[in-house]
């Protein structure tokens, strides 16, 4: 490999790290904000036994993950002009104005109001901070659209021009939000979020309630995070479906490498369902293949002969890394199989009314609280790697985006984010952990909270 390789290839993995790291922070403060406004709602209106504990309790995770989340989101951004200089130049007319509304109306509005929603408890109107706890909430719902206007933009680039210099330039301002994948690509990532949260929500009710059987916090969430849960998974599965028929008709390379398809089947097969292989870039094959024929047609086109187009129909250079984007959409899937079989058997319990003796199974639920977010890394794996070797989708490619740096130069600043980036998750999973374990608030401002809810 030359030098400018590596460049490229250290440029790339930093930016993945940094994104992985970043978008773990994002999908737990938006699927959190609405547990928030639920909690403080029960709490002020439905006098639900430690719904305020557990307002009180998660609150101050959100709070720590909106901070962590500010200073990994700068670094990351922040890359554009370090080492992405070439895509910042081409495609600035485009990414720009996203991101600038994203920092000006979404970011602000969370990260301002945060502080009013830790620090305003006892101190304002009871009302008046449950509305700043919806303002909190839609803020990072707002985050999400303005991020993934811009990713499904990169992804499926439509209504732009380009000028002599092979600049891309909007159409007009709402072709900004024009992207063909843009609705399938922000429903599904708003839902994994909240799965996402909803399984770290049941795992840390678990684990209290393995100590403390008859918290009531515990059991209010739990049983909240468990009704998202048997709504949101089949709603996703719906959306995951539709989103790949978005990408068979805007992505056909990413289909192919998801599928594992180096090859059409013949007359009168059906695209197959690969449950394992090894894919081998090189002689275009699969190693060790295990499937089932036929299958794969039925959700790809939804019949039983269908084709999709194959691998070995692109051109070599235009093809994404297979292995990653194949094993990480099984990966994706096979979770979330797992996960809404648990929350059936969780619900089913729940419905019986054996679910908070049932230590077996809150054992499981412990042990299941990072699958979402798992799920969720794994499906951004897919989505990124998938595009490549293009930034942007047949338009720009990745080598012709990255920055003239020195290979030198490069290796520095990646240690320099590796660190930075360490020491912040390492504080922030040491806090998570203790606040985790520690006992719910029973002290004086729990009297005072009480004493000011209305009537």
């Amino acid at each position: 490999m030359s030098s400018a390789d590596w460049v490229l290839l250290i440029a790339r993995v930093q930016f993945g790290l940094t994104m992985s790291m970043h978008i773990t922070l994002a999908a737990l403060t938006l699927g959190l904000a609405p547990f928030l406004v639920w909690f403080e709602a029960r709490w002020l209106w439905g006098k639900q036994n430690g719904a305020r504990e557990a307002l009180h309790f998660w609150l101050k995770i959100f709070s720590l993950t909106v901070a962590v989340g500010a200073v990994s989101g700068v670094v990351m951004e922040f890359q554009f002009g370090t080492h992405w200089a070439g895509f910042a130049r081409q495609v600035g007319g485009m990414i720009g104005p996203l991101l600038f509304y994203e920092v000006l109306v979404a970011f602000f509005l969370e990260s301002a109001l945060t502080g009013v929603m830790l620090f305003g408890m006892g101190k304002i109107p009871p009302k008046l901070h449950f509305a700043v706890t919806c303002l909190v909430a839609f803020g990072a719902f707002l985050s999400a659209f303005w991020i993934l206007a811009a990713n499904s933009w990169m992804q499926t680039p439509s209504g732009f021009s380009r000028n002599d210099a092979g600049h891309f330039l909007p159409l007009n301002g709402w072709m900004l939000l024009a992207a063909p994948s843009f609705p399938w690509r922000f429903m599904h990532m708003v839902l994994a979020s909240l799965i996402s949260v909803a399984f770290l929500l049941m795992g840390v009710a678990a684990w209290r309630l393995l100590q403390t059987p008859q918290e009531s916090a515990s059991r209010l969430m739990l049983s909240g995070a468990l009704l998202l849960s048997l709504v949101a998974l089949p709603l996703q599965m719906v959306t995951g479906d539709l989103h790949g028929e978005n990408t068979l008709s805007y992505q056909p390379a990413k289909l192919a490498a998801i599928e594992g398809a180096w090859h059409s089947p013949g007359n009168g097969e059906g695209e197959p369902l690969r449950l394992f292989a090894i894919p081998d870039q090189q002689l275009q094959s699969n190693h060790f293949e295990v499937s089932i024929p036929d299958i794969g047609s039925l959700y790809l086109r939804h019949n039983l002969t269908g084709h999709i187009k194959s691998l070995s129909e692109f051109h070599r250079d235009q093809l994404p890394p297979v292995a990653p984007v194949f094993i990480a959409f099984r990966i994706m899937v096979g979770l979330s199989l797992v996960m809404l079989m648990t929350s059936f058997v969780v619900g089913l319990q729940r419905w019986r009314g054996k679910l908070w003796h049932s230590r077996n199974l809150l054992r499981g639920l412990v042990w299941m609280s990072p699958t979402g977010f798992v799920a969720l890394l794994s499906g951004w794996m897919v989505t990124e790697i998938g595009r490549q070797p293009w930034t942007v989708y047949g338009m720009l490619r990745t080598s012709d985006s990255v920055s003239p740096l020195s290979l030198g130069t490069t290796l520095v600043i990646f240690l320099l984010v590796v660190m930075t980036y360490g020491l912040g998750f390492s504080l922030g999973l040491r806090y998570l952990l203790r606040q985790v374990v520690s006992p719910l608030p029973q002290d004086e401002e729990t009297v005072v909270l009480v004493l000011k809810t209305p009537n």
